[in-house]
């Protein structure tokens, strides 16, 4: 959503207050009387402003304290105010809540905040009012996320080009690590860490995340810094003199291990080029480059231990204990276990929705940002020729920044998130991922919905180079979605998404080419640490070209993430094609229960449940279990149904699977109903104790897709309270009822023990019917007779909630007619006594034909 942006100087042309009261700023009188000002003066005044004055007010005064104080005396106030808008890392102070901040909520304050923080805004103009002087800030590395800050605590630089000579050391030892950071540094970390350190308010549930003033601003940051027409606009700099210099490299306090060592891409760049013949935006490149390492940094860099000691290279290993080895032979001490140092980060990591959200906004922004290049630019033979930076940084910001990471995290959420509809934001963001050819600015030609659109052979180099973000995820969503209730709407849309996508022509057999690659026989690939210099082409020169470039490229990429040990399970091959046809099995289950389901609704009218309550109506205690489709009716049961189908029939395509095979699948579910048109048993098999739940009849009972006949067996009268039935009410019944029955026994028996009506009258009322009961196994069940008991009053009915709203209604008609509580009792009484004389007939004469 883009709103409305005002001038360039439209915070000096709009009044938000008086213009005697501008008069008597307090930076402006530091500025007249500049012998009054102190060292910490702006500082106070943000302090004071930010309890005194309203929001409007304080944004331009702002403005005003940029555009005229130097940057010497920005300096002091840029920290504190950065943290008053974005909140403390610590997520204590929220700052402006940009989260949760909408235009149709706050159209006024939304409209002052994104013109301040805008790319071109007041903001921006501090950070590079700052940045001209070189100034630096420290940034706390416990603040960092876990993997970071693990390694940096371990003196080991991190895989990012970020952070190289930025780590500062306190002259007492290990604690209290800081990053020295430029000041656009400084405000994109914050920026970024906000979305992570603020936790969610209670009311940021209402909220529409691609509404909010934080989803816009990333918006507009990237389409400011990664464009994808043009180059990157200079900064907007209030001093003459040009544009802000890059800053220079510090060297660090202490010797680092690093593992893969890589150079800006503008600096290397720029020591390839003369001054005379570099490229403008050479110069300016490093904003785009840095913005997008901490999006990534901050955003995706979240994983568990044990995935971060995977994602070590041996080469970053040997390294790391050389370096604790020579460490602890100077101290005389023996070397800190890796360990212990990442104790502190062992805590479990949870994306939220939100944080899922912002990330497919980043991923879709540099599919498009990548696929800008112009065709020229994207062959092979334009990387010989002299490019310009931004175009080298469009070839290499996907696989050298985001694809690594991303994956990671992918598997994080995958393997993490819980089993509910929510997952549909990681979905959406995985499935953007795996389609770059939709943000490309070429648009194929729009298919029908029976004909998907044709991927091209053009992205075949992708496909390899992303092999497992295809193949193992594709898995990995398989075994979730084998665990999750397929009825459900939801799921069943997910399931559909997935299948649709890989069902693209074309798509699969690209995959396959790749997996093909890959299971090339692998007679001379190097050692994986050798793999650290393949880059150069005299270490590669020598070798016959057995292995062709792009089963190189495949296998590099496999062995990169998942390390050279790693047991690759082929998408194509048998044990996926398994579990394909599970779920396929499971979506033909899942379609048969929504068909019962919605014939359930077709039989019982829509007042059945109500009828039930009061007593009219039977209740099915047997009947499916509560799920959305409950909620959304007949609408929902028909999506459910078409999302199914329509999923099995990709499933169908992309793994041919031939119509025997899916009629075998519905054969073997066993469709037909037992003899009272109820579910059949879960799936189990007979074992030496009794029946044996399998694992599809585990998944049967979780997801209420069949269950077993439970009935109670006792005794009628001490069956468990039910949620219709007043506790105390039934006990206090329950206690009297019994002293009658001890007290009356011998004379309820004489009585049904009579051969006339009041003997049968008697009979219908305090005897119970010799009911046929199951035994508890469905194994060789064999129908028993429970023994009859003795006569015995029960006035159990009286302790139900619905026999108490009958009653209180017949009193409430009868006012309405002038009968009194005594006179309706006795109607109510003489109503009963000739009911049970009819049902006492009927009983006899149903009891002579029987005869």
């Amino acid at each position: 959503m883009a709103s409305r942006r005002l001038p360039a100087r439209s915070f000096q042309t709009v009044r938000w207050f008086p213009k005697a009261a501008i008069s008597c700023l307090p930076w402006e009188s530091a500025m007249a009387f500049p012998h009054l000002q102190q060292p910490n003066f702006l500082l106070a005044s943000l302090k004071a402003d930010s309890v005194n004055k309203p929001f409007a007010q304080r944004c331009q005064d702002l403005v005003k304290v940029i555009e005229d104080f130097p940057a010497k005396e920005l300096r002091a106030i840029f920290p504190r105010l950065v943290e008053s808008i974005f909140g403390s890392l610590d997520g204590v102070l929220v700052g402006w809540n940009l989260r949760c901040l909408q235009r149709r909520v706050n159209p006024v304050e939304y409209s002052i905040v994104m013109d301040f923080l805008d790319p071109s805004g007041p903001m921006m103009k501090l950070v590079y009012k700052l940045q001209a002087e070189e100034y630096t800030f420290d940034f706390p590395v416990s603040y960092l996320p876990g993997p970071v800050k693990a390694s940096i605590q371990e003196n080991v630089l991190p895989d990012s080009p970020l952070y190289h000579n930025k780590v500062q050391f306190p002259p007492t030892g290990g604690l209290g690590l800081n990053l020295a950071l430029n000041p656009f540094e400084y405000y994109m970390f914050y920026f970024a860490l906000s979305l992570i350190s603020q936790k969610s308010r209670p009311m940021a549930h209402h909220v529409r995340t691609s509404d909010c003033a934080y989803f816009i601003l990333v918006d507009r940051y990237l389409t400011w810094f990664l464009p994808t027409e043009g180059s990157v606009p200079p900064p907007l700099c209030s001093s003459p003199g040009g544009s802000s210099p890059s800053p220079a490299p510090r060297t660090p306090a202490m010797p680092f291990a690093s593992y893969g060592l890589h150079t800006s891409l503008l600096k290397r760049h720029i020591s390839h080029q003369t001054s005379v013949n570099a490229d403008p935006a050479s110069h300016e490149i490093w904003r785009s480059e840095t913005l997008l390492q901490v999006f990534v940094e901050m955003w995706l860099h979240h994983y568990s231990l044990e995935m971060y000691q995977k994602m070590q290279s041996p080469h970053a290993k040997l390294e790391v204990l050389h370096y604790r080895l020579t460490v602890s032979s100077a101290l005389h001490s023996p070397a800190q276990p890796s360990l212990q140092a990442l104790h502190a980060y062992q805590e479990s990591f949870t994306p939220t929705e939100e944080h899922v959200l912002v990330v497919r906004l980043l991923l879709k922004h540099l599919h498009a940002f990548a696929n800008s290049l112009k065709p020229d630019q994207t062959s092979p033979s334009a990387h010989s020729h002299a490019t310009s930076p931004l175009e080298e940084f469009k070839r290499a910001a996907v696989p050298r920044f985001v694809q690594q990471k991303l994956y990671v995290f992918l598997q994080h959420c995958f393997g993490h998130w819980p089993l509910d509809a929510s997952f549909r934001a990681v979905l959406e963001m995985w499935l953007s991922y795996l389609q770059p050819w939709r943000y490309a600015p070429e648009k194929q030609a729009q298919g029908s919905d029976s004909q998907p659109r044709c991927v091209s052979e053009k992205w075949a180099p992708f496909i390899q180079e992303n092999l497992l973000m295809y193949t193992k995820l594709f898995v990995s969503f398989l075994n979730r979605a084998l665990r999750t209730d397929l009825v459900s709407p939801k799921n069943a849309l997910m399931v559909f998404r997935v299948a649709k996508v890989f069902a693209q022509p074309n798509l699969t057999e690209m995959i396959q080419k790749g997996e093909q690659l890959f299971l090339e026989p692998e007679l001379i690939i190097p050692h994986r640490q050798h793999r650290l210099f393949t880059a150069t082409t005299s270490f590669l020169s020598p070798w016959p070209p057995v292995v062709t470039d792009a089963s190189f490229k495949v296998k590099s990429h496999v062995y990169s993430l998942e390390g050279q040990d790693c047991k690759y399970t082929p998408m194509f091959g048998p044990e996926v094609r398994t579990l394909v046809l599970r779920l396929a099995q499971l979506i033909t289950q899942a379609k048969q229960t929504a068909k019962s389901i919605s014939d359930q609704y077709v039989e019982s009218p829509t007042g059945h449940s109500f009828l039930s309550w009061l007593g009219f109506g039977f209740i099915d205690t047997n009947s499916y279990p509560a799920n959305d489709l409950d909620e959304m009716g007949q609408e929902s049961i028909r999506k459910t149904d078409e999302y199914l189908e329509k999923a099995l029939e990709y499933l169908r395509q992309i793994f041919r699977l031939s119509e025997a095979q899916l009629a075998q699948l519905t054969l073997a579910l066993g469709s037909a109903r037992d003899e009272n048109g109820k579910q059949q048993l879960p799936d189990c098999i007979v074992g030496e104790e009794g029946l044996i739940l399998t694992p599809l009849g585990r998944y049967q009972i979780i997801n209420g897709l069949r269950r077993f006949e439970i009935e109670y067996q006792g005794d009628l009268e001490l069956q468990p309270i039910r949620s219709y039935e007043i506790t105390s009410l039934v006990r206090a019944l329950f206690r009297l009822s019994s002293a009658i029955n001890r007290r009356f026994a011998g004379q309820m028996a004489a009585l049904c023990s009579r051969n006339d009506f009041l003997g049968s009258f008697c009979r219908y009322h305090l005897t119970e019917p010799a009911l046929n009961r199951h035994l508890l196994s469905p194994v060789g069940r064999r129908q028993v007779t429970n023994p009859a008991r003795g006569p015995r009053l029960s006035l159990r009915f009286l302790g139900s909630y619905r026999t108490l709203l009958l009653l209180l209604m017949a009193f409430f008609v009868a006012s309405l007619f002038c009968i009194g509580p005594l006179p309706c009792s006795l109607l109510l009484v003489l109503g009963y006594v000739l009911y049970a004389v009819a049902m006492t007939l009927l009983t006899e004469r149903g009891k002579l034909h029987q005869l």
